[in-house]
């Protein structure tokens, strides 16, 4: 018949995970658990055992020593996907934080990584208010082979596994590297970012896909974010530019990326462009009939009169993405898409200035 110390070990290693007196005292009726388990540790320890039982907080559990932990931990089982691992990273680091700030770093995606983490047990969360605030556990020191009652340990794992994974640190703390479309790279200059990366996230080969993955935070038009939902799970940042407002507004919502002093300078320039063209806008007497919601925003901020039977404005890429023909019987065509200037305050002024000089030859 199998001895009791046979018996918890075997339920050591078969639960891979600390179990606590009680668990085990269910194996061993009216028996000494504790008297038992520290005999056990003995004998592991006389024999210079690479594995080893360890008590850790009330619970127990058998684990490879930690110097040979690194040897072997390649074939150890991947319990965690990288960007599951990255969340916990940043957890770990930056203990204690709320899962609002931990979302605001990466992302909505988060939510589900922080539940699967404390479905594994990496993580506990406290209610504080109407968030959450997070903290690793001992599992998480169980894992890596840490004492969890020492945070500057816990660090020098998070600068450790960096390392190993060949990423900046930056890539586990939430400072992960910024990823624009072509479309905004200009916006990146206005707001005073000078590392980012161009990514075509929209429809990406599988390459892209995977550069855009390793990304922190991605800009992207308003109104794409469902297409790169599904596999991005960093921070999505939606901007538009059709207005100067809109480009204002979208500096200030990279601001925390870039510098005060160039998002200020930007959005004064911005705000002087805006009031130049409202200006030369001032002597247009004629109403104007917008023919989409992107025209409408631009004669608004130039307080154009608008009137169903006015000068019809429309955008010159002739059909909507729903299929809808546009434009074919419209007054004056204002660019977009390849027609358009890549920069975006150039991009403004030349649509602004299709849409007055267009005014002045038009009689209606």
């Amino acid at each position: 018949m199998s001895g009791d110390k046979e018996i918890i070990e075997a339920a050591l290693f078969a639960s891979g995970e600390p179990l606590d007196v009680g668990q085990i005292r269910n194996l061993l009726r009216g028996k000494n658990v504790r008297e038992l388990l520290q005999q056990l540790m003995d004998e592991y320890t006389a024999r210079g055992s690479p594995i080893e039982i360890r008590e850790i907080e009330d619970r127990f559990v058998m684990q490879v020593k930690p110097e040979f932990a690194e040897k072997v931990r390649s074939l150890a089982p991947k319990e965690l996907r990288s960007p599951v691992l990255r969340t916990l990273a940043m957890i770990a680091y930056h203990q204690p934080l709320t899962v609002a700030e931990l979302v605001d770093r990466r992302g909505a995606a988060t939510y589900d990584h922080v539940r699967e983490l404390e479905e594994s047990g990496f993580v506990s969360a406290t209610p504080q208010g109407r968030t959450r605030l997070l903290q690793t556990t001992a599992r998480f020191a169980e894992y890596f082979n840490l004492d969890a009652g020492d945070p500057e340990a816990i660090r020098c794992k998070i600068i450790e596994l960096a390392c190993e994974q060949k990423m900046g640190l930056d890539k586990w703390l939430g400072k992960q590297g910024i990823g624009v479309t072509s479309m905004y790279e200009s916006l990146m200059a206005l707001s005073g970012i000078e590392e980012y990366e161009l990514v075509n996230p929209y429809n990406p080969t599988d390459e892209q896909r995977d550069r855009v993955q390793d990304l922190g935070v991605l800009v992207i038009s308003k109104g794409y974010k469902e297409r790169v939902d599904e596999y991005f799970d960093g921070r999505i940042i939606e901007v538009q530019a059709t207005t100067f407002e809109d480009v204002a507004n979208s500096i200030n919502i990279l601001a925390e990326y870039g510098t005060k002093r160039k998002v200020k300078e930007s959005v004064e320039y911005i705000s002087g462009l805006k009031d130049e063209y409202v200006e030369k806008a001032n002597f247009i007497t004629a109403k104007v009939a917008p023919q989409t919601e992107m025209v409408s925003r631009i004669v608004n901020e130039l307080r154009l009169g608008i009137s169903s039977d006015g000068v019809k404005i429309a955008p010159d890429y002739g059909t909507s993405g729903d299929g809808n023909v546009i434009g074919n019987d419209a007054d004056i065509l204002i660019p977009t898409h390849k027609n358009a200037e890549v920069d975006v305050v150039k991009r403004i002024c030349q649509r602004y200035d299709a849409v007055i000089e267009g005014l002045k030859k038009v009689k209606k």
